[in-house]
């Protein structure tokens, strides 16, 4: 019963989902994925873990529409205290500001927004964030632009700036942001993968490239 209705919310999601790179499919299915593993890690309620990553994005605030969480997972035969538990946890996960603080109550909630977050770092994050900056016609980097630490979701959520500004903005802010000790431990690589290529970046950024001899 309860892997029919993973297996049928995993299709329903999939046919729901946004073609935005960033926030497609995929991203749900690494989110799924991973929260599984810092699940079983943390000895966390793998159904209701289940439930919450694979809707977490369903009503995200940067593709607005109907809710439709609710529904949906009434009529896959959900119990209404489990629904509840999924739409908090769906309401509480996206990042919403450097100065808003983190409330997820649950152990449940912190593994979804870990494995949230860890698909915002690393080799996948910095496409991810590319991808969507490109489909908001964001440049790639404006340096007369400084990096804002918003203070409030309202500020957070109007902001236009470049896609590296993200970086500083939320990105590099994540390692020191994680919940459980698993998704700490997977945070710190993905962070120093950040660091190299924001730096990497600036050098061919101002064509400070080194030069070497050629070899041979």
């Amino acid at each position: 019963m309860i892997q029919q209705q993973i297996r049928s919310l995993a299709e329903q999601v999939k046919a729901r989902s946004v073609t935005e790179g960033s926030h497609d499919w995929w991203h749900v299915w690494r989110v799924w994925q991973m929260a599984k593993r810092i699940a079983e890690a943390e000895q966390a309620d793998l159904y209701l873990v289940e439930l919450a990553a694979l809707c977490h994005d369903l009503e995200d605030w940067k593709y607005p529409h109907d809710p439709v969480i609710e529904p949906l997972l009434t009529e896959l035969r959900v119990a209404p205290p489990t629904i509840r538990q999924v739409l908090d946890i769906c309401q509480r996960v996206s990042f919403k500001g450097a100065g808003v603080p983190d409330e997820m109550p649950t152990l449940e909630g912190q593994v979804v927004q870990d494995a949230d977050r860890l698909d915002a770092m690393g080799a996948i994050g910095i496409a991810r964030a590319f991808a969507y900056g490109g489909s908001k016609h964001r440049p790639l980097y404006d340096p007369a632009e400084p990096p804002e630490l918003h203070a409030s979701f309202e500020a957070y959520r109007n902001k236009s700036g470049s896609s590296l500004a993200h970086f500083y903005e939320k990105l590099l802010l994540l390692k020191d942001r994680m919940h459980t000790p698993t998704a700490r431990k997977i945070a710190r690589e993905r962070h120093r993968y950040m660091e190299a290529f924001v730096k990497r970046f600036l050098i061919e950024w101002e064509g400070k490239d080194e030069i070497h001899a050629a070899e041979g």
